[in-house]
């Protein structure tokens, strides 16, 4: 039947209109139906070996256009929509975002997922159906307010299954359901995302905001990703939560295994599990557990297939984001893993004298990590510099003894939505350019080189640029109230808020560049700056940062003196959705994180690939775009990892020093408590966040903070020079190929799952 054929049909018989008489509602119910229905045609992916990605969170983002295009009927459904006087953008915004994850973490896992079915192999997601995920932000009074964000609907892309499995907890049990999602693959079959859901489930549980009893285990598990976890309820609610999915993970593991007829003595040559980072690690003894409990194995030969079958990524740097939990906690919540931990524990203890190898430490703490590397095959980073810092300093005592683990696999991005689908202008004129080849094979995009001297294709990738920078500047209108100028430069920091991403650092940079535009020290054009970016309801400095960073939103743009120079907006409820409309639009990318502290980010590649230019230190991936582009086509500052390693080696940076010897920098700090902030601002808020760097500064702002004013006022002026600056936009599309989430699945393949 003909797409068209279908689609009338559909509206027809649900709604008995036509297409074009349909409302966008309407026509989004009908359109997901016959996406689905095209979906089920798709062979599901098979083989000897399947790998099983489980991951508290899976950052999926609206669905419909990346399947539409994974199913190669996007162009065509758009046609027969406008011949009907529609507008598939316009439907598509009918669609809600999966609440499924929240930063870098999730959405890596949603590549990842893409790349597996676009490659061809068996692969699946395990995770948690959150009802209400991390949460929706709202600005009130200048400050982050949390609320549920409610977002499964009767008809989506949820599948209900009859899968139930029943988990133990130390005083209670309950039951799961299952529901699936299905992967597409570009051009290719169908993989599946398992999302387990609690049976028992009350969303009426939460009252206020994101406020629920963290005791109701029976009916609070999936009601929200990574709830607070400032006091001991939530520290045993995010165990409970880890141990129901890695519980319901391992069940349905061996299960499938079993529906197969596979011996399971011989489970790792027909699985992979790979743990992303630390949150899914109680997998190795559940799976252990029911090894030796239902299936007669002996402890010696279940250990031995598990850790034969489990492999990790590390995500992090951060000592605080390497889990470890108190064994109490354990044993309070799972007391049937508590032997198997121990026992675990003891024949690390038995080989391995060095108190910072131990699963069970001195103070009785469980370190989650030290589980994977003990028992799991791989130990994998997300960037060359990240792989570096483990294996020389912060797991260097895991190196010495299990060199042959430790492995790099530089994170990578999904091209078919960060480009394919959120600029179909730009993917349009490479397809024009240099073919089609690029979709399937990002690393042809580095034929675009031969066209870096070419004006009608430097032009065109301008006027592309600015084309995204009107849209978005039409959305911000609507959504936030705001009048920008496109004709500005937009500077662009979205991601998590944390004090290591340095979003702190930003801000002083703008608070530096409001004094200079009141003194009389125009800028040659008008700057843009904008931030996106929840911060967890527990971490406070975070939250003050937001605050900081609406307060300067308010004391500038209502300046007159300054607005016309200078605007500054906070995105609120940053998403998926909303990063698709700013990626595109972005000249300057912020990857401006503490040298030796982010793994890697992925923000960096997307927007490289949509023609930014990257601002940002030697750290993650930033590495790896330096060494593609050159030192021509990204801007550097900061200090590098070593001499930030030693700092903390040697416990020498006080911030205040800096702070100081420097009137620039005192200027822009004193400033947060000046009479200006606090008119507009809150005085706890601002002034815990002026203490903040002055007296501790974790995160080394004021280190960087002179080098940073520096490097990014020469930005702003080689801005100006717009043959020099096209010429920089199209080197990173160009060399972007090399961040390709298929080339880091490839890898992913080629040296840890070996799937056939």
């Amino acid at each position: 039947m003909s797409l068209e054929k279908q689609l009338q049909e559909l509206t027809e018989g649900k709604y008995k209109k036509s297409i074009k008489d349909c409302t966008d509602a309407q026509l989004y119910d009908c359109v997901l139906q016959l996406t689905k229905e095209r979906i089920s045609d798709r062979a599901e992916i098979s083989g000897k070996k399947k790998v099983y990605y489980i991951s508290m969170e899976f950052l999926i983002g609206k669905l419909l256009s990346n399947n539409l295009i994974n199913l190669g009927i996007y162009e065509e459904l758009s046609q027969i929509l406008k011949k009907n006087g529609r507008d598939l953008a316009a439907i598509e915004e009918a669609e809600p975002e999966p609440s499924l994850g929240n930063g870098g973490l999730g959405r890596l896992a949603a590549c990842f997922l893409d790349s597996i079915a676009t490659l061809g192999l068996p692969g699946d997601g395990i995770g948690l159906n959150y009802h209400f995920g991390l949460f929706r932000q709202v600005f009130q009074d200048k400050l982050q307010k949390a609320e549920k964000n409610e977002w499964i609907e009767e008809n989506s892309w949820l599948k209900k299954t009859d899968t139930k499995f029943e988990v133990c907890f130390g005083n209670r049990k309950v039951t799961s359901v299952l529901y699936d999602m299905d992967v597409i693959g570009y051009e290719n079959g169908r993989n599946t995302l398992h999302l387990f859901d609690l049976e028992s489930v009350d969303e009426s549980l939460v009252k206020k905001g994101i406020d629920f009893d963290k005791k109701r285990i029976d009916k609070n598990l999936t009601l929200f990703l990574y709830p607070d976890d400032s006091d001991e309820a939530g520290n045993l609610l995010r165990i409970y939560q880890e141990y129901f999915m890695v519980s319901n993970g391992a069940q349905y593991i061996v299960r499938e295994l079993k529906k197969k007829g596979r011996n399971l003595h011989h489970m790792d040559q027909y699985v992979a599990i790979q743990i992303n980072d630390t949150h899914p690690t109680l997998v190795i003894p559940e799976l252990i557990r029911i090894l030796t409990w239902e299936e007669g194995f002996t402890i010696e030969d279940a250990v031995r297939v598990v850790s034969r079958t489990c492999a990790y990524t590390n995500h992090t740097i951060l000592a605080e984001a390497l889990e470890t939990w108190p064994l109490a906690y354990i044993e309070q919540v799972v007391p049937q893993l508590v032997p198997i931990i121990k026992e675990l524990s003891a024949r690390v203890a038995k080989k391995y004298r060095d108190p910072r190898v131990q699963i069970i430490d001195a103070d009785k703490r469980v370190h989650m990590a030290h589980i994977d590397i003990h028992y799991g095959y791989s130990v994998n980073g997300v960037a060359a510099i990240h792989t570096d810092i483990l294996k020389e300093t912060e797991l260097h005592h895991f190196y010495e003894i299990y060199p042959e683990k430790f492995n790099n696999k530089t994170n990578g991005i999904t091209f078919r939505r960060w480009l394919l689908s959120c600029n179909r202008e730009l993917s349009a004129l490479l397809t024009e350019t240099i073919g089609e080849g690029y979709k399937k094979d990002a690393k042809e995009l580095e034929k675009l080189l031969e066209w870096a001297d070419d004006p009608k294709v430097l032009d065109a990738i301008e006027g592309i640029k600015m084309q995204k920078k009107k849209a978005l500047a039409a959305y911000i209108r609507e959504k936030e109230g705001i009048e920008l100028d496109p004709d500005s430069i937009f500077d662009i920091q979205v991601k998590r808020l944390h004090e290591y991403k340095r979003q702190q650092m930003n801000a002083l940079y703008i608070i530096h560049k409001y004094l200079e535009i009141k003194g009389g020290k125009k800028p040659v054009r008008p700057i843009t700056f904008l931030f996106g970016a929840k911060a967890a309801p527990a971490y406070v400095i975070a939250r003050d940062i937001i605050h900081l960073l609406l307060v300067l939103s308010d004391i500038v743009n209502h300046d007159p003196d300054v607005s016309p120079y200078m605007k500054v907006v906070m995105v609120e409820n940053y998403n998926v959705s909303y990063a698709e409309k700013l990626i595109p639009a972005c000249d300057i990318s912020e990857q401006i994180s503490l040298a030796s502290k982010e793994a890697s980010g992925t923000g960096n590649m997307k927007f490289m690939l949509n023609g930014a230019v990257t601002l940002g230190t030697s750290d993650g991936a930033n590495v790896e775009i330096h060494q593609l582009v050159g030192d021509d086509n990204i801007y550097i500052f900061g200090k590098k990892s070593d001499v930030v390693i030693e700092h903390y080696a040697k416990a020498d940076y006080v911030s205040k020093n800096y702070y100081k010897k420097s009137p620039v920098i005192r200027q822009a700090v004193d400033f947060i408590v000046g009479k200006q902030a606090l008119k507009a601002g809150h005085k706890e808020n601002l002034e815990r966040l002026y203490k903040e760097l002055l007296n501790k500064d974790w995160f080394m702002t004021l280190l960087d903070l002179e080098d940073y004013i520096k490097v990014k006022d020469r930005m702003l002026a080689d801005y100006e020079d717009r043959e020099k600056w096209k010429r920089m936009m199209l080197v990173n599309i160009a060399k972007a190929g090399f961040f390709s989430s298929d080339r880091t699945i490839e890898e992913y393949n080629r040296d840890i799952w070996k799937l056939k």
